[in-house]
């Protein structure tokens, strides 16, 4: 067997062990029930359901289609390659090197549709951004994070709406929460749920002493199913107050913002972005609703482990992804290792690589952390 031969059935030998991992010949069975379902005269009659069958239907061909293509055309390949090394066909073997690369970065990418492939993947999301304790430092912190998720949205083709937003004592931001919507949001975006931290020389401090700041990500997905979440007036604590942004006149003289607080668990939200306080209230009871579930399912699934993501204190030993400017330059995330040293291109938004490893790293069972290289 010759060396490009072996390369290419390394490849069809991938994409022959992915079809049995995500079960493709059963996704196949459930794509022709649910086109049955689809032809039916009455499927539209309940639009709920229909749109939630129609994604299913969506996702599934999503891993589907492409391992069909894959498959046949790494086989293909394989066995061009055996005849061009017999002939010695340099022309045909240059081609398939080229082929080689191209369906290397395919299986790459069908990977990543498996790993986008949960219950909540294609969710739209609510984000909230909290400093830890350290004063104006970690709230310039959270404002960092803040810029540095609206910068990636952008770049992904993602619509953000500013929920709510407190600033915070002299710079920064004490919270905020916003709400993020496109193709796969939660299926990315729950890569960032956990506490970041930054290592730098303090632009607050006259003697230039280098500080550490941490900040807390969470990110909730925008469920219509609630499951069996029912909250009962008794348990909610419900506060208002007037909006700080630049809403306009009605907003501003009115206490038009909504914070609810869910007293069994401690969870909470807050909006101001709508003008009056019952759509507020109204978006606000949607949110708490999502997290109530979100709990709920935590605690009650182990599978669902990846939605719980690196929650915990927001500080020492419970941080997903170092930022050190000084006395070196290098961002890591402690779960999957990957690490770069451009962190103003990260801070700017270039987080791909990092979201990308991340689906990677569920992929391959979620290795220990230290195995990875532990702290920077």
């Amino acid at each position: 067997m010759g060396e490009l031969h072996e390369r290419l059935t390394v490849i069809a030998d991938k994409v022959a062990a992915f079809a049995k991992v995500v079960d493709v010949a059963g996704k196949r069975i459930q794509i022709s029930r649910l086109e049955a379902r689809m032809s039916d005269g009455d499927f539209w009659n309940d639009q709920a359901r229909a749109q939630q069958q129609v994604g299913e239907l969506k996702m599934l061909k999503g891993i589907v289609d492409p391992y069909t293509d894959l498959d046949s055309a790494a086989k293909d390949a394989a066995e061009l390659a055996e005849m061009a090394e017999a002939e010695n066909d340099a022309a045909s073997l240059a081609e398939l090197d080229a082929e080689h690369a191209r369906l290397t970065a395919a299986y790459d990418q069908l990977e990543l549709a498996m790993a986008l492939s949960g219950r909540y993947d294609r969710a739209d999301v609510y984000m909230t951004i909290h400093p830890g304790a350290g004063g104006i430092e970690s709230c310039d912190w959270a404002e960092i994070l803040y810029r540095m998720y609206t910068n990636y949205c952008q770049k992904a083709g993602y619509a953000v709406e500013l929920l709510d937003m407190l600033p915070g004592e002299g710079a920064g931001l004490k919270s905020c929460t916003m709400r993020i919507r496109g193709a796969n949001a939660y299926g990315f975006l729950k890569a960032e749920m956990g506490t970041h931290r930054l290592v730098r020389i303090s632009p607050f401090d006259a003697n230039a002493r280098r500080q550490t700041s941490f900040a807390a990500v969470e990110i909730t997905p925008e469920v219509d199913e609630v499951g069996d979440v029912v909250l009962d007036d008794k348990d909610l604590r419900i506060d208002t107050y007037r909006a700080s942004g630049a809403g306009g006149q009605h907003v501003n003289k009115t206490d038009s913002a909504v914070r609810i607080t869910h007293i069994p668990t401690g969870l909470f939200v807050a909006v101001q972005s709508e003008r009056s306080q019952q759509q507020n209230k109204s978006v606000a009871m949607k949110m708490l609703v999502a997290k109530v579930q979100q709990m709920k399912e935590m605690e009650r699934l182990d599978e669902l482990q990846d939605m719980k993501g690196e929650r915990g204190t927001i500080g020492w030993g419970h941080q997903i992804r170092s930022y050190v400017m000084m006395p070196y330059q290098m961002v890591k995330d402690l779960r999957t290792g990957h690490s770069t040293s451009q962190i103003q291109a990260v801070l700017d938004g270039d987080l791909q690589p990092f979201v990308d490893a991340y689906l990677r790293w569920v992929l391959a069972g979620r290795p220990d952390r230290k195995a990875q290289g532990g702290e920077d």
